[in-house]
């Protein structure tokens, strides 16, 4: 490596030739790098260098799902000759608009990736920098990539941020008998990982060190780099450390079996029952035919498509695969925000659910049939200022069905501990900026209110642009992005004039993430993680 082949052609500036060890950069004669031109491992690409960054969007990692290649695993993208142009986000893939904030998509052809890398001078060209891939969430049937820019927190903590999207619900995370067995129900994580290894290929083209890679995701993409740690035959190198926000390792998850049953529902909706021809049958079908059965078939449930447990894809669930060593034992940051569910008792409030003190206890029934009686005594209506904040902040400390809740975080940090750093967090600023319209009860730091702290100006759609945070609020955004970048540099956050921050041992050893009281508190205790161990004890076992 350290070759440079000069040559004449306007087309080869900037680009790069595939060595025996990598990616190199080829340079014009007499000129340099174009720093705005990269060649991949299938052709050149050329993006646009302003603010600070090079930005590159729309690379294609994978061919389009579609046709034949519809649920079936990610097949690398074809080369091609000419320049391609990276300067806008592609689709997003196949999806219904949800609470009436995301947008839909119908476009199968969306396996796209972006990169973002920090430029000031040309000698940025000639470093290498740590490497964050993100993880859109999105409840595994929504979300993109175009929603989250990346420049700030590539600037800010001088690394490179892949983002992309990955097939979703029915097309990504359902699972039939007549899918292949060895991936069935997986292939919106298999997508994922055949960007990681897109990223391990390409990146140090574009200035990333593809040996310090950290996989970070919300939600959904939080819940994906849960899965991909605990898939090591098929992940180990492809990352070094992991980010993990609002979601938690050892999550109960469905069977294969359970998910097969999700998957024949919807194949039934659309004419497609006869499991010899099903899958033929389902490739012919249009996506707006599969979106509307698979919406069907959820109903309200936000938990109807989740990745399930016995293929290649996710062999075994966290709780039986972290304590025999069967995951990717890399560091970890993780953590969630202080009033996570409370945004979904909001959504159930907008669509017309009446949540109030005479029915609290039945919709606590609801969720937790026959611990409803000693939760609502641990929990009274009375003590919060309405009902709906009552229920929000009964399910953000705990839920079985959910993982979306503090005390299976702290569960998966206890185990995971054991074998590597982590270090744990609770998101706890309540004047965040509104995540949905003000549904008339207290909302605090609910589920989400934590991305536009690391992208600023994030919503949940591309029509609308996230306000400004205020002025304590932005301390604490600079503060995160620089623990969140210098784990991603060296496994330790840390964030000049801030408090030092310790790996996990105990519950009063979790940074509070608050304007003004950034610090250790006790999660434990405040998210009663005691009394759900007493209701719960085979999923909280630690």
């Amino acid at each position: 490596m350290g070759k440079k082949f000069f040559i004449t052609s306007v087309w080869a500036i900037g680009a790069a030739v595939i060595l025996s060890g990598g990616v190199e950069p080829l340079y014009a004669a007499g000129t340099g790098p174009d720093p705005a031109v990269v060649m991949t491992d299938k052709g050149a690409v050329r993006g646009v260098v302003r603010n600070g960054v090079r930005e590159f969007k729309g690379i294609p990692y994978a061919q389009p799902p579609v046709g034949e290649l519809r649920w079936e695993m990610p097949r690398a993208a074809s080369a091609w000759s000419d320049i391609l142009e990276a300067t806008k986000y592609k689709n997003a893939c196949p999806q219904v608009s949800r609470y009436g904030l995301t947008e839909a998509s119908d476009t199968e052809d969306c396996l796209h990736l972006n990169v973002t890398a920090p430029y000031a001078n040309r000698s940025d060209l000639e470093r290498k920098r740590a490497v964050i891939v993100w993880f859109h969430g999105g409840a595994f049937v929504g979300g993109s990539s175009a929603l989250y820019p990346l420049d700030t927190l590539a600037k800010f903590g001088d690394v490179i941020v892949v983002s992309m999207n990955y097939r979703l619900g029915i097309f990504g995370f359902t699972a039939h008998p007549a899918f292949g067995a060895d991936h069935n129900g997986g292939y919106g994580l298999e997508d994922q990982r055949a960007a990681l290894r897109w990223v391990k290929t390409n990146i140090a083209a574009f200035g990333g060190d593809p040996d310090n890679v950290t996989i970070a995701g919300e939600s959904a993409g939080a819940a994906g780099v849960c899965m991909h740690i605990l898939a090591p035959d098929e992940t180990t190198g492809l990352f070094q450390k992991a980010i993990v926000q609002s979601a938690g390792c050892l999550t109960p998850l469905p069977s294969l079996e359970d998910g097969k049953k999700i998957g024949k529902k919807a194949a039934t909706l659309v004419g497609c029952s006869d499991e010899a021809t099903a899958l033929s049958c389902l490739r012919k079908k249009p996506v707006k035919d599969l979106l509307d059965a698979a919406s069907t078939v959820a109903g309200s449930s936000i938990v109807t498509y989740m990745p399930v447990i016995g293929t290649k894809t996710v062999p075994l669930p966290g709780a039986q695969a972290i304590p025999a060593g069967k995951f990717v034992p890399v560091p970890m940051l993780a953590g969630g925000t202080r009033d996570e569910l409370r945004l979904y008792v909001a959504y159930a409030v907008q669509a017309g659910q009446k949540i109030t003190k005479d029915n609290y206890s039945d919709l606590l029934k609801e969720t937790y049939g026959k611990n409803a009686g000693a939760i609502a005594a641990k929990y009274p209506v009375k003590d919060y200022p309405s009902a709906p904040s009552a229920l929000g902040t009964v399910w953000s400390d705990f839920r079985s069905d959910v993982g979306i809740n503090h005390c299976i975080y702290l569960e998966t940090s206890k185990l995971i501990r054991k074998s590597v750093p982590v270090y744990q967090f609770v998101f706890a600023d309540r004047n965040a900026p509104p995540v949905t319209t003000n549904p008339g009860f207290e909302m605090g730091a609910v589920h989400s209110s934590e991305l536009p702290y690391q992208f600023p100006h994030f919503d949940n759609t591309t029509k609308i642009a996230g306000p400004d945070l205020a002025p304590a609020s932005q301390k604490l955004a600079e503060q995160m992005m620089a623990y969140w970048t210098s784990f991603a540099k060296t496994g330790k956050p840390s964030a000049p004039g801030s408090p030092a921050w310790a790996p996990f041992t105990a519950d009063d050893m979790v940074m509070n993430l608050e304007p003004g009281k950034v610090g250790y508190f006790d999660s434990g205790a405040a998210h009663n993680c005691s009394f759900w161990k007493t209701l719960y004890p085979n999923i909280l076992t630690q």
